[in-house]
């Protein structure tokens, strides 16, 4: 378990890094997410760092802020040959990102658990639950989002919050399915840069029955209103390519996931369908031995009203024996 960090006594009150607690009475880790928040913006300021893991920057170094291109020099991953979203003439993708569901496993208060609520979420590594618990295995990846602000000419989303959680090499989502509804792992929220950049290392995820493998984020205006999932201006999802998934899903601990991926295509996919997921399949570069490292440009568009729905009723478990690649009755988001 992570170590507890200990106030500072000042005249003022207890502080931490030079800022007074919100809740003086409880401890640094109790005083919610968006004293995180600035916690990291604080940390960025001095030292310009993006994220708050040397891990996170390590595992992630290869990879640049835009979908479509890296470093590293590799070819990009896909099934059919190409994996950067469909461009525009300036280079960027067509249009805004897709509005999708945000599905039944949040986590983010609006179809119960809420992880948003927790201090500690905002974080780079999201592979370990937060304040100590399990860890997910699964072949290492670092994911770049790089959002632009369509509305002002497509500047970086500069400030931008977004939360981004997905499943486990089981199907399974923490918070929700069964066994690990006390674990918090492969979920987090990171503040973009001044690039619009948001990373984060964790694992890549199962494909379980009904689904094409993906990757859930929400993106919030603003430190400030990352508490209600109603503030959210963008909800979608990373599509993530088919020869990279091919790959992995032949490893140990990714049982299952190669027979749900015969039975669904990105055309198929009842969330990207619509357009076989154009602006939303990632570039992928790297090795399932060092790890991948998945990119995508996301534009966000301010002055359209955002139509993804947040949660279906209900909320059951997913993955593993409850739903995921192991069998049992699927999600669907």
């Amino acid at each position: 378990m992570s170590r507890i960090p200990e106030p500072e006594s000042t005249p003022e009150g207890p502080a931490y890094e030079g800022r007074l607690l919100d809740r003086a009475d409880e401890e640094v880790v109790d005083q919610g997410v968006a004293f995180d928040l600035r916690t990291l913006l604080s940390r960025r300021s001095l030292f310009g760092v993006v994220g708050l893991g040397l891990g996170a920057v390590a595992l992630a170094a290869c990879t640049t802020g835009t979908g479509g291109a890296s470093a590293t020099g590799g070819a990009a991953a896909t099934g059919s040959g190409t994996a950067t979203a469909t461009p525009s003439a300036a280079g960027l993708p067509a249009a805004e990102i897709p509005d999708e569901t945000a599905g039944p496993y949040p986590g983010d208060g609006s179809n119960g658990a809420d992880v948003l609520e927790q201090s500690g979420v905002v974080r780079s590594d999201i592979r370990s639950s937060i304040g100590g618990g399990a860890t997910a295995a699964g072949v290492p990846m670092a994911l770049t989002l790089t959002v632009l602000d369509q509305a002002n000419g497509d500047v970086p989303f500069t400030g931008a919050a977004v939360y981004v959680w997905h499943c486990d090499a089981g199907g399974g989502y923490s918070m929700y399915s069964s066994g690990i509804e006390n674990e918090t792992y492969l979920r987090g929220v990171q503040v973009a840069d001044a690039s619009g950049a948001v990373t984060y290392s964790s694992i890549f995820p199962a494909c379980y029955s009904g689904r094409w493998p993906h990757i859930h984020f929400e993106v919030y205006p603003s430190v400030n209103d990352i508490g209600d999932s109603t503030n959210a201006i963008a909800t979608s999802q990373v599509a993530l390519p088919q020869a990279v998934c091919e790959t992995v899903y032949a490893l140990d601990g990714y049982e299952g996931s190669t027979a749900n991926l015969a039975k669904v295509s990105l055309d198929s996919d009842n969330v990207f369908g619509d357009d076989g997921g154009a602006l939303q399949l990632a570039t992928v570069t790297g090795d399932a031995t060092s790890g991948y490292q998945v990119a995508l440009t996301v534009r966000v568009d301010t002055t359209t009203t955002p139509t993804a729905g947040s949660a279906p009723s209900g909320g059951g478990g997913a993955g593993g024996s409850a739903g995921g690649p192991a069998g049992g009755t699927p999600p669907t988001r």
